[in-house]
């Protein structure tokens, strides 16, 4: 298992370096120069030639790229061209609400997902087998805008339930958590404060988990009002997905000889759906859900841009807009990278869920 697991880590190497030429390479086709979309259209060739001195795209673009690989082995991503921060600190004040986005579309994709596929497959031929995948088929088909732009009208404006946009309700207090646990100036001094309070501030993104570590009810309250419609928009197309994958893998497994033997032994049918079907079954709905979260996790640029919703997807809209190359390049290779972990933990979940799978 170690073998196995160093292996697919250095082949992140070659991944990373790919995508890092790919989304270079790219970049520079896009019509625009930086410098003059930061300048405006009245800017002068001067001013325009000093400011792409100052960031190097005077060079030749196969300089600028072993300049950007240098920095990024040194782990510096850059600064951003829009507003001068370094990439790294955006991508980390963005990537929480992504990340909280992800877990809120999968926690409901599985949850009506993969019931939903087990009692279509129990009850094959059926009339609720016929409405789950016509259903699992409207979902897998429809526009996310489109279906995001419904919700939001239909719950947001005319019903006015639950909130259309954002995070946080303006006016609604979240400190984050150095904030709340009284962390100030004097304990960040030190070496080891700055990086806790760095650390704190980071998991201060997720809006859900700062709300319970420091007992705000209203605000978590608040919070998830908000995250209901964007997670349903989002999880939509993976629901449907997981849902035709269960009911695949379960009626394949159902027809098996000792799913009969369970249930000539008198075991409850829950008990054999359960304990013996699904579990036998779950390897295919493993890597269907690994894959829909590396995907998600990737950045849900429509959803994100429908609710206002400040994550990763929406960034790396805005950057390629303002041709921001630092920022794009940064949002990417960290959606590969997290694309590439996600896919190491489902593989090697196989081995915890069947132990029969060696990777020795």
């Amino acid at each position: 298992m170690t073998r196995y697991v160093v292996r697919r880590v250095l082949l992140l190497i070659p991944v990373l370096l790919g995508i890092s030429i790919v989304t270079f390479a790219m970049l520079r086709l896009i019509p625009g120069d930086p410098a003059q979309i930061m300048l405006g259209e009245h800017a002068t060739p001067d001013a325009i030639a000093r400011i792409r001195e100052r960031m190097g795209l005077d060079q030749p673009i196969p300089v600028q790229y072993v300049r950007y690989l240098g920095d990024v082995l040194r782990l510096d991503l850059g600064n951003s061209i829009k507003t001068n921060r370094p990439v790294t600190q955006e991508i980390a004040q963005r990537l929480p609400a992504t990340i909280e986005l992800t877990m809120g579309s999968m926690l409901v994709a599985c949850v009506i997902g993969i019931p939903a596929g087990i009692l279509a497959a129990y009850r094959h031929n059926s009339a609720f087998d016929l409405a789950t995948m016509v259903t699992a088929l409207m979902g897998v088909s429809m526009p996310v805008f489109w279906l995001g732009l419904m919700l939001a009208y239909v719950f947001g404006f005319k019903l006015r339930l639950l909130p259309p946009s954002a995070r946080l309700t303006v006016g609604v207090s979240l400190p984050s958590l150095p904030e709340a646990w009284g962390l100030g100036e004097s304990y960040a001094a030190s070496a080891w404060g700055s990086k806790v309070v760095a650390l704190l501030e980071f998991l201060s993104g997720f809006h859900v988990l700062t709300s319970v570590l420091t007992a705000n009810w209203e605000a978590l309250k608040d919070v998830l009002s908000h995250l209901i419609l964007p997670s349903i928009a989002l999880g939509s197309i993976p629901m449907a997905i997981i849902a035709r994958m269960t009911r695949s893998s379960m009626l394949e497994v159902l027809n098996q000889d000792y799913i009969r033997t369970a249930r000539a032994k008198g075991l409850r049918e829950r008990a054999v759906l359960m304990r013996h079907a699904l579990k036998n079954g779950f390897l295919p709905i493993i890597t269907v859900i690994g894959l829909q979260l590396g995907a998600l996790l990737g950045g849900a640029i429509l959803t994100e841009t429908i609710f206002s919703w400040p994550g990763l997807g929406r960034l790396v809209v805005d950057r390629i807009l303002a041709r921001d190359y630092p920022a794009v390049q940064g949002s990417v290779l960290m959606i590969a990278f997290m694309f590439v972990i996600v896919n190491l933990v489902v593989d090697v979940s196989y081995a915890f869920f069947d132990p029969r799978i060696h990777y020795e």
